[in-house]
Formats: C-alpha cells, structure tokens, sequence
C-alpha cells in the first residue's frame, strides 16, 4: 500500500514516489551525508524509519564505502545518498572502488532547483560527467512523475550484466513535486540472471581443458557476484585442478582443500601459486579482470603461453588480457555447470599425483614460514604473527574487511578461509586507503550479530578515522586492528627498491590511534606484543560494540611482506619497477 503524504495534495510527492519505490525493490537500509538539497528526501525518510533505515556517515565518500561492503557480502543492491556540491563529489570518490570492483551500488543525490541551472548556485556541478567515471548509468529525473520508472531502471542496470553503480540525480523541485502514480516494485538481489554460455563456444573450451595435462584455475570475484562457490568446489574436483584465486577471488575456494593453491598474483601470493600457473598448458580463468596484478605482471599465466579460457558475465573482459583465449561469456556458476556436465571427469591417478604435488609445495612454504618472526628491535610486531594471531582468536569464519598496504599481502597469504563466502573484502579495484574502516560498517550491518575485524593502517586511519564515531553510535561488533609503521611505508619501499633509497615525503608524523578512539568512545589498547594482542581481539570479540588495539609493526623495507616484484627486485636489483 502506497504512503500518502501529509499535505492537502493526495498525490505524492516526489521523495515519497523515490523513497516508496526503493522499500518496493526490497531496500531497507540507505547510507549517508543530509545536505541543503535533500532536507525533503530526510524528511520522507524520516516519516518511513520502520521500513527503511538511514545510516548516518561522516562523510559522503564513506557511505559509498558502506555501499559497497554491504553489498559485496551481502550479494544485494545497497544504496547511498549524497546532496548537491561537494556531496555528490566527494560521493563519486567513494564510488570509484565498487565500480572497478563490479559491486552494484544505487547512488541517489539530490541537485539544486532546475530554475537555478546555469545560475551558478553554490552547488552547481554537472553530476552526469562527475559520475559519468564511476557508474554505469547516470540519469537525471526532470518530474516526479518519472521517478518509479526510473528507481526500476536503475536497479535493473545495476544489477543486470556485470554489476556496478549507478546513480539517479533528482533535483530538490522535483522532490517537492506532485504526481499521481505508483512506486516501482521490484528485488534487488544478486544475480538477476544466470545465462549460459553459447554452445559453440562452451564445446571449444571443453576440448581445450580436456586435453590439457596440467590445468589451473584462476578464480576471481566473479565467482562471489555469482555465488559460485559450490560450482567452482565441485568443478575442480571433476577436473582435478588445482585452484588459485585473485585478492577479491579469495575465499571462493576453501584454502585447506587439497587442489588449493591459495592467492596467486603479484600481490599476497604463497609462492607456489604462480609457478603453477606459469607452468600450465590450459588456464582457466573465472570471474576476474585477470589484470597484471592478479598475474603477476602476466607472468602467471603468460600472455603467449598456456591455452586460456575465460568466464565472465561481460563480454567485452571474457579474454581480453590474453590474445588468442576463448572468452565464454556467462553466470560463473551456470558455465561451470555446463563445463561439468560435458567434460570426463579426472581419474583417481591423475587427481592423486596433482594432490601430492600440491601437498608438498605447500609443505615447504610451511616450513618456510613456520618459524615465528621475532619482533624487531623497536619492538614492533611481524605482521604475519599478528595475522596468525588473529585467525587463532577469531576464526575462518569472521568477516575481514582490510585496507591497502600492510594488510593485503599479509591477509592474503597467512588468512586461511573456507570458501563459503566473500569473507575477506580487500579493496583492490582501486586500492582506496580507508576504505575499510567504512566498508566494515556496511558488512556489519549486512550481517547482524556477527563479529567483523577491519585491519587497517596509520595511513588509512587519517583518512577514514571520522567513521569509528559512526560504528560506536550503531554498537556494531567491530574489532579494528591498526598496524602502524608511521610512514608511507608502501611507497618507501619502492623508493627503497627502484629509486636507490632516495625516501622523499613518505615520513609523516606519528597518529595515536588509542586516544583518538577513546575520544569517540570506543575502548582502545596498545597491544604490546602477541600475547596481549590476542588477549585483547578475545576481550573485544566478548564485549558489545566496537573496540580498537593498536598495534606497531615495521616498516616495509625492514621487513618485506610477500609481494612477488619485491622478492625479485630484493633477489636482483637490477630487476625493473613493476608495471600496474
């Protein structure tokens, strides 16, 4: 039943058509910033809190980082709001990451009166070229009448195809407008359709895998966008091929199976992961950009190498990286599906040498990483022990959002998951810093109850501290983890391995993350060394709300994290800069 305003006009108005159509597509949770040109779509907002919750960022670019970590986990549409101005700008920043992630996210931004266009109002700015970057649809609703129709549109375009953002621009006059029509109704889960791959293409694939002696799979977030897991579990045990994932791919192949090759890529990996598939003769890549990170600068797999087949729900990605691939263009878990049913399966033989071999790669990594790291003279703490650390206090089944830096490479080679889920929501479309600190609200609130760690750095913290205001407001289960090397440390490194240790600018000054959480009211520790660190994660993961450790670890240069350029260059100075 359609809400009718308080007004002596029985047509609703424009925000209620835009607020109603979004409750009819199944949305109850919008994040973001009030500003001069949305006070109307508030006060609707308002008026509707039993059916809709708004989530109050600190900043536009946040909420469209809660967007986003709502989203991912929770394989639904979310949708943020930002007004006019430096809202909607600072918005289409916030937007940046899930569009180059593939994560559907509906932006709404309110605009100034359309008798003001061209006035140059304090607001003005053109958001169809502002957001033309980060979206895939931008449209303006010039009456209300319009809105329902195109509320549905842009659900549609977000979901449909590869997923991205979207965003509907509606000026404040049209928000007060009258129009005598219905809200849109409709869902906005995840995928909304499943096609299959074409027959001509699927039976050329098929024969390439069948023939392949040593085949990989490359699993991407494509496989999560499509809830792929079983498919891709149950696929390489038919095949008997052993899987490595992209960053975002993490957890979409259980980590302790025994086809496991764990992260591959420049990025995080274990170290036998790209061997493997540099030495393939057949590749099969699922659900990612397969850019020259995920590759470790095409290395892994080469460009002019192994026989390639891509799945992938675009078809303009489906092979472009690799001349020469065959680009199956479908849902991941339906082209897999069709894979299974038309390819023998491996033999007991062959799947046994392939686990062995695996078995014993992995053997020696263990051992090689085995042996605690001790902390280091200043009494810094290894990274890799805290992650270890960490996982031993909360589980594989913890959510994990991280930010760029020390975090990723770490997470992704010493994080075990088991494959059920995007459970581990590292930013690497565009490798925003802060990212996390929001994207673990926006997971939190997707998941109710559940506890969510956000591992994050010093850096990140400058830019994104504002939002642990936010999640000690909401009491969400959040435990925030700052590895703090008070510099820039990524950036030193390379100056360190390509620029001759000339440092410059990567030295600011030191941040206090305990005494900026406790002027929010979040409790907050210095964790000393990893006993006291897991002490704490257990205290905080037994308390209600949110709570921040800090934690000191070194620098980059001091101790070099697993990042596969790095290791060259470390090997071999003379090794080039890696190319992105």
């Amino acid at each position: 039943m359609t809400h009718r305003p308080d007004t002596t006009d029985s047509a609703p108005t424009g925000a209620h058509l835009l607020v109603d159509s979004l409750i009819g597509h199944g949305i109850d949770t919008i994040f973001g910033v009030p500003g001069d040109t949305g006070v109307n779509l508030y006060d609707v907002l308002a008026s509707r809190k039993d059916r809709i919750r708004h989530v109050l960022a600190r900043d536009e670019r946040d909420s469209g980082y809660m967007a986003d970590g709502f989203a991912r986990t929770g394989r639904r549409l979310a949708v943020c709001e930002a007004s006019s101005g430096a809202g909607a700008v600072y918005l289409a920043s916030g937007l940046a990451e899930a569009f180059a992630s593939s994560i559907p996210v509906l932006a709404i931004t309110t605009d100034i009166h359309r008798s003001s266009r061209g006035s140059g109002a304090i607001t003005e700015i053109d958001q169809v070229k502002l957001f033309s970057a980060v979206t895939k649809w931008q449209k303006v609703a010039e009456r209300a009448e319009d809105i329902p129709a195109l509320v549905a549109e842009a659900v549609g375009a977000a979901l449909g195809g590869r997923p991205a953002p979207v965003v509907l621009i509606c000026p404040e006059d049209v928000l007060d407008e009258h129009a005598d029509v219905e809200p849109s109704r409709g869902r906005c889960v995840v995928p909304t359709d499943t096609p299959a791959a074409p027959a001509e293409t699927l039976t050329q694939a098929a024969e390439v895998l069948r023939r392949a002696q040593s085949p990989v799979i490359l699993a991407g977030g494509g496989v999560h966008a499509s809830g792929a897991w079983d498919e891709l579990r149950l696929f390489a045990e038919h095949l008997g091929a052993p899987v490595a994932t992209t960053i975002h791919g993490k957890s979409s192949f259980p980590e302790n199976h025994a086809l496991s090759l764990g992260v591959a890529g420049g990025n995080g990996s274990r170290g036998y992961a790209n061997p493997r598939l540099a030495e393939a003769d057949a590749v099969l890549i699922v659900g990612s950009r397969s850019n020259s990170t995920d590759t470790n600068g095409f290395t892994a797999p080469p460009q002019n190498g192994p026989a390639v087949v891509q799945i992938d729900i675009d078809e303009s990605r489906a092979g472009r990286n690799f001349p020469g691939g065959i680009g199956l263009v479908g849902d991941a878990a339906t082209v897999l599906r069709q894979l299974r049913e038309i390819l023998p399966s491996a033999s007991e033989g062959t799947v046994r040498n392939r686990t062995v071999e695996i078995a014993a790669a992995r053997h020696q990594w263990d051992e090689e990483t085995s042996v605690p790291l001790l902390p280091t003279e200043d009494g810094s703490l290894q990274p890799r022990e805290i992650v270890r650390t960490l996982h031993r206090a909360l589980g594989p089944d913890c959510w994990v959002a991280a930010d760029p830096g020390t975090p990723t490479p770490n997470l992704s080679a010493f994080w075990e998951t088991d494959g059920t889920a995007w459970r581990v929501v590292i930013p690497r479309g565009h490798g925003p810093m802060g990212y996390s600190i929001s994207a673990a609200i926006g997971i939190s609130l997707a998941h109710p109850g559940d506890r969510v760690l956000c591992l994050t750095t010093e850096g990140s913290l400058a830019m994104g501290v504002a939002d642990w205001e936010t999640a000690g407001r909401l009491r969400l289960p959040i435990t925030y983890v700052v590895l703090d090397n008070s510099s820039f440390a990524w950036i030193k490194m390379l100056q360190h391995l390509f620029m001759q240790r000339r440092y410059f600018q990567v030295d600011p000054g030191p941040i206090n993350p305990v005494l900026l959480a406790q002027g929010m009211g979040l409790p907050a520790s210095l964790a000393g060394d990893l006993d006291e660190l897991e002490l704490l994660v257990k205290q905080s993961a037994a308390t209600e709300g949110p709570s921040v450790i800090h934690v000191r670890v070194p620098e980059h240069k001091d101790s070099p994290p697993p990042v596969a350029p790095w290791q060259t260059a470390l090997a071999n100075p003379a090794a080039s800069r890696p190319v992105y």
